[in-house]
């Protein structure tokens, strides 16, 4: 069911489903809650799942034309505190992922789990940095194509033809970003900290779930930084939409990782 709450003069959208334990799922850059759709009857059985739609996302308004990750999770804290929930379990997609390091930063009291879904603790390299700013520039005088071109890579190579279908959905519920929306995540991206030791040193409990042919982020690091920190992790086939691309997968991963928290 669809709820919306006031903050800050802007409206935000979030459902809440099931009873139990909180799970708190965080989307993706250019995405919106409906990512979630395929996931949540499975995780609410046992669960009262939350799904956010963050700052000029989905239904959600805008803040500013900088949103930047504390921002988003500060958002995300005000939203769960007006349903008078105390601690709950992060699940963090990509941009989501981001989200949920830093409201872990800010509020390490309320953090039970955190798991980072085809995303990372690191900042932005500078080559990074400067393909964000070269992107924003160039969704100001050609959206669409912007949009089709940065959402369409974050697929397999191969998974565009597969799951041709779902990647049409998905980017259809993408140009419903609003360009505002897109230029201010994209820039709190490009200047959000480096979470590296946080997320080494945190003591709630850690799943890093991660796609072999996922570009988006450094898989080879990931898992060396996983493995020398003694983080949980799990490697999936495909890209970095786990959820579209391994989706069986995930959700064994996600119900084993909530369960155990």
């Amino acid at each position: 069911m669809s709820n919306y709450f006031i903050y800050k003069n802007s409206k935000v959208h979030f459902t809440s489903t099931g009873k139990g334990s909180v799970v708190v799922l965080l989307h993706g850059f250019l995405e919106n809650i409906t990512m979630w759709n395929n996931l949540i009857p499975e995780l609410s059985k046992k669960n009262r799942v939350i799904c956010i739609d963050l700052l000029g996302h989905g239904k959600t308004e805008c803040l500013g034309y900088v949103h930047t990750m504390q921002d988003h999770a500060q958002m995300v804290y005000a939203v769960l505190k007006s349903l008078n929930l105390r601690r709950y379990t992060l699940v963090g997609h990509s941009m989501g992922g981001y989200v949920a390091l830093a409201f872990s930063e800010l509020f390490p009291k309320t953090v039970k789990g955190l798991c980072l879904m085809n995303s990372t603790y690191k900042s932005d390299d500078d080559e990074r940095k400067k393909l964000r700013m070269r992107a924003n520039k160039m969704a100001q005088t050609n959206y669409e194509n912007m949009v089709r071109m940065s959402f369409t890579n974050l697929f397999a190579e191969e998974s565009r033809e597969k799951y041709k279908n779902e990647l049409k959905n998905a980017l259809n519920e993408a140009f419903n970003t609003p360009l505002q929306g897109y230029i201010a995540s994209q820039e709190g991206m490009r200047i959000r900290n480096d979470f590296s030791e946080f997320y080494k040193n945190a003591d709630f409990q850690k799943l890093i779930i991660i796609g072999k042919k996922d570009w988006v982020v450094d898989y080879d690091s990931i898992i060396k930084f996983a493995k020398k920190n003694i983080i949980p992790h799990v490697s999936l086939s495909e890209g970095h939409m786990s959820h579209i691309e391994n989706p069986k997968e995930l959700l064994s991963a996600l119900k084993s990782f909530i369960s155990t928290v």
